[in-house]
């Protein structure tokens, strides 16, 4: 609660020009990101909310229909990330190496389709991706997107790099599947100072016009058991999806697509704070978020 209070602290409040007053921003960020790590229905979560409020942590009491409301709205979004990425400064001069990959968060919607060979109609829950960068020692989230369920994985990587880049983090080696590979994806590891590990496809050819492409697949090819020692580096980021899943539920609870959006961003923006707690004491990290965000 002290560290969640201390990154909303720093969240300007938007102007407003007309309608009612609105609660303060900050406060229900604070407020919707601790529902989603307490786990509980939102009435039950009032006498938490009662708790932050007697010990300074939020300034207004909200009702439960306030939290639901603010995770409906898209301006939010972009408050997440960025306190994502904040989250994650502590450790900035501990993580050089990264990984990426992908995984579905189901909702509580459903879709059907017709089974063209057994003739009988399926109802299966409606899922989201989420795409994200993580460090491979800490298991820290640096960056994160969310898409639809049907998105490549490929076009996504690309802004990850930038968004870990922007936050200040110094990359060496960027790990990632066979998804990823792509000329572009491996000139933008380049690009940022990293060396890209990502295996090729069996039908890939070794020439496509570039050096950096021919040279990263005759590593692949010849030095394939130092390419894959870095490679394997990739299973953190599984483990960090099993972290948010098994402590936060694989399950979002929101209705509409804004709303499921922002209840994953809290997962992880909760996963990164528990991450930075475990540092203190197994790194003996100490963070202070408003000075590394400035």
């Amino acid at each position: 609660m002290e560290f969640l209070h201390q990154l909303c602290s720093g969240i300007e409040e938007p102007i407003q020009t007309n309608g009612r007053p609105r609660l303060p921003l900050k406060d229900m960020i604070f407020a919707a990101t601790y529902k989603t790590y307490t786990g509980i229905s939102a009435r039950r979560f009032t006498s938490d909310l009662r708790d932050a409020l007697a010990k300074g942590y939020i300034s207004k009491m909200p009702s439960y229909n306030s939290v639901f409301g603010y995770f409906q709205m898209e301006s939010v979004t972009p408050y997440l990330k960025q306190l994502i990425a904040q989250s994650a400064l502590p450790l900035k001069s501990i993580e050089t190496e990264f990984a990426v990959d992908s995984s579905g968060f189901s909702t509580t919607n459903y879709v059907r389709w017709f089974d063209v060979k057994y003739g009988n109609n399926e109802d299966w829950h409606d899922w989201i991706k989420m795409h994200l960068m993580c460090g491979v020692k800490t298991h820290v989230v640096t960056s994160v997107e969310i898409s639809r369920a049907t998105a490549n994985d490929s076009p996504f990587y690309k802004g990850l790099l930038q968004q870990t880049a922007k936050a200040g983090f110094t990359m060496n080696e960027v790990s990632a599947d066979k998804g990823y590979i792509s000329q572009k994806n491996l000139q933008a590891t380049v690009d940022h100072g990293a060396v890209p590990f990502i295996p090729f496809k069996s039908n890939t050819q070794p020439d496509r016009g570039s050096d950096l492409w021919s040279k990263m697949f005759f590593f692949y090819n010849f030095k394939r058991e130092e390419f894959l020692a870095h490679y394997h580096k990739r299973s953190n980021v599984e483990t960090v999806f099993q972290m948010i899943k098994s402590k936060f539920g694989e399950k979002l609870r929101s209705k509409n697509e804004t709303a499921q959006i922002n209840e994953a961003l809290t997962k992880v923006l909760c996963h990164n704070l528990c991450v930075v707690i475990q540092s203190m004491y197994e790194l003996n990290v100490t963070p202070e978020f408003c000075r590394e965000a400035a």
